[in-house]
């Protein structure tokens, strides 16, 4: 049992001894952690992909829990997985921290980290630990899927023609954030919109199964919005050398919500939020369960919103602030 108060009173195999168990095993999963690494079995097909979070950066200790950081964290991932069309398999993690972290907060973003990949039905199949410097803290988490036989869906396929569409919600963790930095308390439960708002947010959820559904369904292209509508729908507007015609009058369901949370800001919320990780693919035929229509793919370049030109903004990890 670790009862150091920080991770520089423990020793690396002692907090592994800790963690580790928080990780469960499955089929796909030969060999799991604790050796030099892990072996799994997987399809002819593997899709892999990467994020990371500083602390400072990408979130918050005052608004977000290590359990916070550890389900965004994986859903963000998960959902690249599924925007490819392909099922999620398995997860390696990596935490760099300054020794004088709580082990606390290693120990809760490990427990609930294998909490959510088991629902998810994803096995962590190990990691890295690693010290830093003083008051830096980062995760980095790769998944694997797999495309169970389908090709992948791209972001280069959209054909005008295509009907744009999106499984899940738009701007509700743009508007749980502006809750945030307006003064809303993390930990009071408000209820309502406005606490759907705050809890995806901190805690965002992604139509997984949805992205493998959309690729069987014959999707033209597919994308996770992760740094807004208006953004991530230029990218596959640029890759597929089209333009994305968006109608406000198919946003008015977000609308409808988002506005009960934060009034006029609802609009930006729906088209430039980022981190929602809800999916946007094009069809040439008709739309999957699931799926509700945005627009049409028209001969062009860039994104529109009832014909007006949109800039690609959103979020950047580089831009000036």
């Amino acid at each position: 049992m670790v009862t150091a108060s920080t991770l520089a009173e423990v020793s690396e195999s002692a907090l592994l001894a800790r963690i580790l168990p928080f990780f469960a095993g499955g089929e796909s999963l030969t060999v799991g952690p604790g050796d030099d690494g892990a072996v799994l079995v997987t399809g002819p097909t593997t899709v892999v992909t990467t994020d990371s979070m500083v602390r400072g950066r990408d979130w918050l200790d005052a608004w977000s829990t290590p359990g916070d950081v550890a389900t965004k964290l994986l859903t963000q991932n998960l959902a690249d997985i599924a925007a490819m069309g392909a099922e999620s398999t398995a997860v390696v993690i990596a935490l760099v921290a300054d020794p004088q972290t709580p082990t606390s907060w290693a120990i809760e973003f490990a427990r609930t980290l294998g909490d959510q990949a088991a629902r998810a039905g994803v096995v962590v199949a190990g990691g890295d630990l690693s010290s830093a410097p003083e008051g830096v803290l980062m995760v980095s988490l790769t998944a694997l899927g797999d495309l169970r036989g389908v090709a992948p869906v791209l972001r280069s396929g959209a054909r005008p023609g295509d009907t744009v569409a999106v499984c899940g919600t738009l701007g509700r963790s743009a508007a749980g954030l502006a809750l945030l930095q307006a003064g809303a308390d993390p930990s009071e439960q408000v209820g309502g919109i406005r606490q759907a708002c705050l809890d995806h947010h901190r805690r965002p959820t992604a139509p997984l199964l949805a992205g493998p559904a959309a690729a069987r369904a014959g999707a033209t292209s597919m994308i996770d919005v992760s740094d807004g509508l208006l953004r991530d729908g230029a990218r596959v507007a640029a890759a597929s050398g089209v333009r994305l015609a968006l109608e406000s009058r198919l946003l008015d369901p977000d609308l409808a919500v988002v506005r009960e949370a934060v009034g006029d800001a609802a609009l930006e919320c729906v088209l430039a939020g980022g981190e929602e990780h809800c999916l946007v693919a094009t069809f040439a035929g008709d739309l999957p369960d699931g799926w509700r229509p945005l627009g049409r793919v028209e001969e062009g370049a860039g994104i529109t919103l009832d014909g007006q030109a949109q800039t690609a903004r959103g979020w950047d990890h580089f831009a000036s602030e």
